[in-house]
């Protein structure tokens, strides 16, 4: 069994890797080559645009791909989505595609563009946006630097953002939503339906899932005399309950949990006063529920 699997060429691409390297995968990509080695022989990788990803597992060149869910319904693709995760190519969040106008500009909503010019590369989505709300506007496709086109060559964009800091450093001023977005798993339907493939694609998930869960969280370990144990558990915010466990010397436990990294330089010094001893901090790849 191989399993064809395209990996997002561009912004996604770095922030994909490393997910997969976080769920136990080693992808090399090369500048030279589409197509990645990966340290696992059920596995083919390509390099494709998250533009074009949706259309080629349609299609049945590719049983599964990451892209956005932007994509799959710009390109209205008929695929199976195996996993919505959450991360993008600057954080693990969600991204928004906004409308856009110029921080001078009167419009103040979609209604005050009817008539006007659109910029954006998301131009299927666009024209159902605007169908959704009445209002009959052109829609240009832009190549790239959309954000420069307003006002002289287009009254307004759509465009994507994660912190909209682009959008300000070039003087424009959201307006409204036009949808938001998130990195997903798809496969093609017949692909799904093979139970090899399936069951491959679906500990993909399970993998892929846990390293996100892990993302900003540690693991710690301590010490603590059975004597200081409340006062110990009372300091951590334990992901369910933390495992405790005998240790060899009469009167002494051991304490495993998982937490927030934000918080460890707050809790380590109050672990302490609590009588923690040994403590260890270690990081996570990943967290399987």
């Amino acid at each position: 069994m191989k399993l064809k699997l395209g990996i997002p060429k561009g912004s996604l691409e770095n922030a994909t890797v490393d997910l997969f390297r976080r769920a136990g995968f080693q992808i090399s990509t090369s500048s030279r080559s589409y197509f990645p080695a990966i340290d696992d022989p059920e596995i083919e990788c390509m390099l494709i645009r998250a533009q074009e990803m949706a259309r080629y597992v349609e299609d049945g060149v590719l049983d599964a791909g990451l892209t956005g869910r932007d994509w799959v319904e710009e390109n209205e693709a008929k695929v199976e989505n195996v996993a919505d995760l959450i991360y993008a190519k600057q954080s693990f969040g969600k991204v928004r595609w906004v409308l856009a106008v110029p921080e001078g500009s009167p419009f103040q909503s979609v209604k005050d563009l009817e008539g006007k010019i659109i910029a954006t590369e998301l131009v299927a989505a666009t024209k159902r946006y605007l169908q959704r709300n009445g209002v009959n506007a052109k829609v240009e496709f832009s190549w790239g630097a959309t954000e420069v086109k307003p006002p002289e060559l287009a009254d307004a964009i759509v465009e994507v953002t994660e912190t909209g800091s682009s959008l300000r450093a070039n003087k424009l001023r959201i307006i409204e939503t036009v949808l938001e977005s998130n990195t997903q798993l798809i496969a093609n339907t017949k692909s799904w339906q093979d139970p090899d493939k399936r069951k491959k694609l679906e500990d993909i998930k399970m993998l892929l899932d846990g390293a996100i869960a892990a993302l900003g969280k540690v693991g710690l370990m301590l010490n603590v005399e059975k004597c200081n144990l409340d006062a110990v558990l009372s300091v951590l915010p334990a992901l369910k309950r933390p495992t405790i466990s005998t240790l060899s010397e009469d009167g002494w436990l051991a304490v495993n949990t998982i937490l927030e990294e934000f918080t460890v330089r707050t809790i380590i010094p109050r672990l302490k006063s609590a009588g923690a001893q040994g403590i260890v901090e270690y990081p996570l790849n990943k967290i399987i529920m």
